[in-house]
């Protein structure tokens, strides 16, 4: 196979099958409709087989496609209302912002240290759970804005929301995560015996 020509379709589940689901379901935490999207994947890379310039691996291609059928859903289920699965209630926005609607102390940003996890398998499975527990709102602003890369202005644009609405979104769903990861990962880490120091490497989910 050259650089600029796929693989056999017949192949690609059994070769990029689970990674893509992994990805869709870090994200949309439901099985079922990471299935779906996965299986739209599939089938939308090969109506565009011919199109694939083997800029990049297959597999990067492949996961640039569900990036795109996973912000689709996104833009489908956007909601105009500012208020809405567990996102901070109107008053306690206000206080969190002057006049002007700006921030009168910005949320942190996202991770501190994060590098000496990212290889761990472990640690994104205990990501993947925090991450799940999260209301869908504040969740779907936090995959698209941290997770997937989207500027603020995109994901305003897919979920329908205001921009101080988004940023309420990222620093309840930071919030959340810290302390969720605090308890189940970091916390535990440095309690657990030393035999624990030798983590078992494992890709980072793209």
């Amino acid at each position: 196979m050259s650089d600029d020509q796929t693989g056999d379709p017949e192949d690609w589940v059994d070769r990029h099958g689970d990674t893509l689901y992994r990805h869709a379901m870090l994200r949309l935490r439901s099985p079922d409709l990471a299935a779906d999207l996965v299986q739209e994947t599939f089938l939308e890379a090969l109506r565009s087989r011919e199109t694939f310039a083997g800029r990049s691996s297959e597999r990067t291609w492949l996961v640039g496609i569900l990036k795109h059928k996973i912000v689709d859903h996104f833009r489908r289920t956007g909601r105009h209302q500012a208020l809405v699965n567990g996102v901070v209630a109107k008053g306690a926005v206000d206080s969190a912002f002057d006049r002007r609607g700006h921030w009168k102390t910005g949320p942190a940003a996202w991770g501190g240290e994060p590098s000496r996890h990212l290889e761990t398998r472990e640690f994104w499975e205990a990501f993947g759970r925090c991450l799940s527990k999260l209301p869908e709102g504040l969740a779907d602003a936090f995959i698209l804005r941290e997770l997937d890369g989207l500027d603020s202005a995109e994901v305003r644009q897919t979920l329908r929301i205001t921009d101080v609405n988004l940023w309420a979104r990222l620093h309840r769903a930071r919030s959340l995560l810290r302390n969720c990861l605090e308890s189940n990962w970091f916390k535990r880490r440095t309690t657990s015996s030393p035999h624990h120091a030798r983590e078992e490497k494992g890709s980072i989910p793209s």
